[in-house]
């Protein structure tokens, strides 16, 4: 299934209100087994901003679609210049309060998966293993003829040398890891193409408009089908590549739980939705389960 380009959604007014009752998240977690799905709204306390919530960056930017990525060179260009600048922050943002939680839960076997619509690696850098990454990671870097996989620090390495003295001022930077550039500051920036047989480099993430790999794909249905609830976690599930897990956990009786601010696509299948900021209501979740979740990792 392709990831629809979705940027927005109108909720409805039948919607159930949020709460701010943590109880329902602290007795699934007490029994075990919850899977989390996780979104951009886990990652703001760590300086990354969310698409949605407010002040979220579909306000000021539309993401790189797939087709124009592959169509484009110009496109290409012009994301590379906006990516390479953009992934200089993601590499300094640091795991907060709800990655350390999500870890510390995960560890005392009361979490039984991570699946994430994010590409920040900040789930990992907090401790979390076998995080499935629903959308891939601005880690790595996929050729599109060759499909070599390569890090994406040898691409910046790369880049840099083709573009020394680049170092324009972004207003701003989004999930995606593209930071806003106008064409000026993105000039004649060179972009480089693959060592290994010369073709066009893509991060390997989803783009919009990108089918989501049908394994991955599996894989989460499979975690879904072995987990007793779902904990959905910064997510406004707008998009069908997430929204399909609430929906396949509601039609096999496991409770969805929402931890989100603000009103989202999966409310109508979930039994709460919990409208706290993530890092203070889940350090409360486990200060209630007496688990401890640690400082802020290196």
């Amino acid at each position: 299934m392709r990831m629809r380009p979705t940027l927005s959604w109108t909720p409805t007014t039948d919607l159930l209100p949020g709460t701010t009752d943590l109880e329902p998240v602290v007795d699934a977690l007490s029994a075990g087994g919850v899977l989390v799905l996780s979104g951009a709204g886990i990652s703001t306390e760590s300086g990354i901003p969310d698409y949605r919530g407010e002040g979220g960056s579909l306000s000021r930017h539309t993401p790189m679609t797939y087709q124009d990525f592959t169509a484009s060179a110009d496109a290409r260009r012009r994301y590379w210049a906006r990516s390479h600048l953009g992934w200089r922050t993601f590499g300094r943002a640091r795991p907060n309060a709800g990655h350390l939680a999500v870890a510390a839960f995960a560890r005392d076997a009361r979490v039984s998966g991570v699946i994430t619509q994010n590409v920040d690696g900040l789930h990992q850098a907090a401790g979390s293993e076998g995080v499935v990454e629903l959308h891939g990671s601005l880690d790595r870097v996929v050729c599109l003829s060759c499909r070599a996989m390569s890090p994406r620090r040898e691409l910046a390495r790369r880049l840099e040398a083709e573009n020394p003295g680049f170092d324009p001022v972004a207003a701003g930077i989004n999930p995606d890891g593209d930071a806003d550039l106008t064409d000026a500051q993105v000039g004649d920036f060179r972009v480089v193409p693959c060592a290994v047989c010369g073709g066009v480099l893509k991060p390997d993430v989803v783009f919009f408009g990108e089918a989501v790999p049908p394994r991955r794909v599996e894989d989460c249905r499979q975690l879904v089908r072995e987990s007793a609830a779902l904990l959905v976690l910064g997510s406004s599930l707008t998009v069908m590549s997430g929204l399909r897990f609430v929906r396949q956990a509601s039609q096999e009786g496991k409770p969805v739980l929402i931890v989100n601010r603000d009103p989202t696509r999966g409310d109508p299948h979930a039994v709460t939705r919990i409208a706290l900021p993530l890092g203070t209501a889940l350090t409360a979740v486990a200060e209630r389960l007496g688990i401890p979740v640690g400082g802020a990792a290196d």
